[in-house]
């Protein structure tokens, strides 16, 4: 029935069922479809799921066994907005697999087998907001321009992975970042690191589970709270020497003693050369 209350024409109601049913197929096997949402959690996939709507806003994929993210499957949900791949088997090489998925504001990587972070790897991303790469072990390396075209970035979690050093410039060239997860991690806590607890102690970010922030190495710094270990770094690193500035110092040393060697038997040879010369020249006025 329409709102006038006159029965509406049956081929309106036929277009109804096909749209509805169309929308129907459209949803990948195993698979539940709602408006603009695609659920996969738990399903036991191993491949990217096929037949996802093209309109699709909201994509999770939490909870199965998917090795790999095809960029060009990726790149036809120019809409997507939100993607859950949490509790996965992702790793290696992610470069370019976000290429075409522009709009995405979120992304829940955690729990995968990640093991580096590169420029190409989320430079696609401009509108991200939320980026979740927690509890990946074998995340080793974050690149220093892995976010710098990731402005938006307010939420950054790399808690739990593998993580031994972050350069500074990698979180403090994010003008909106307001949490980082940085928990749990095999903190190397050298005078390298130092800048970063630094900008840690003056930064305005918010660090949740800030008691479990703390180093893994050297032996006398170990489980050591961060930033609260600065001074103490500080003062290591300005009154003691590491194995290379021994290593540097040792190699001035010795420049020095050549240099001082060479010009000390230069100049013997020189006198030797002018007595030599002396003696000469008075052998001759005596001889005339």
């Amino acid at each position: 029935m329409s709102s006038s209350g006159r029965p509406r024409p049956l081929s309106f109601m036929f277009l109804l069922g096909i749209g509805m049913a169309s929308e129907r197929m459209n949803c990948p096997s195993r698979c539940s479809c709602q408006y603009l949402e695609v659920n996969c959690t738990g399903q036991q996939l191993q491949e990217f799921p096929v037949d996802i709507p093209l309109d699709t806003r909201q994509l999770i994929l939490a909870v199965n066994s998917i090795s790999y993210l095809p960029a060009v499957e990726l790149s036809f949900l120019a809409d997507l907005i939100y993607l859950d791949c949490r509790k996965n088997l992702l790793g290696n090489d992610l470069d370019f697999t976000f290429i075409g998925v522009a709009r995405l504001v979120y992304l829940d990587l955690s729990f995968n087998n990640l093991t580096q972070v590169t420029f190409n790897t989320f430079s696609h991303l401009l509108s991200l907001v939320v980026l979740k790469i927690s509890d990946n072990p074998n995340l080793v390396s974050i690149r220093k321009d892995a976010f710098a075209n990731n402005t938006w970035l307010r939420h950054l979690d790399v808690s739990r992975t593998g993580l031994t050093f972050l350069d500074t410039s990698i979180v403090q060239d994010l003008p909106n970042l307001r949490f980082l997860g940085l928990s749990d991690n095999l903190w190397h806590c050298n005078c390298s690191f130092l800048d970063f607890i630094t900008w840690m102690a003056e930064s305005s970010v918010h660090f949740p589970d800030a008691d479990n922030i703390s180093c893994y190495s050297p032996e006398g710094l170990h489980t050591l709270k961060v930033p609260a270990v600065e001074a103490q770094l500080r003062f290591s690193c300005l009154t003691e020497l590491d194995k290379q500035d021994y290593v540097f110092l040792c190699l001035i040393g010795f420049c020095i003693f050549f240099a001082g060697t060479m010009l000390a038997w230069l100049a013997g040879i020189c006198a030797v050369i002018y007595e030599v010369h002396t003696s000469r020249q008075e052998e001759e006025e005596e001889d005339t």
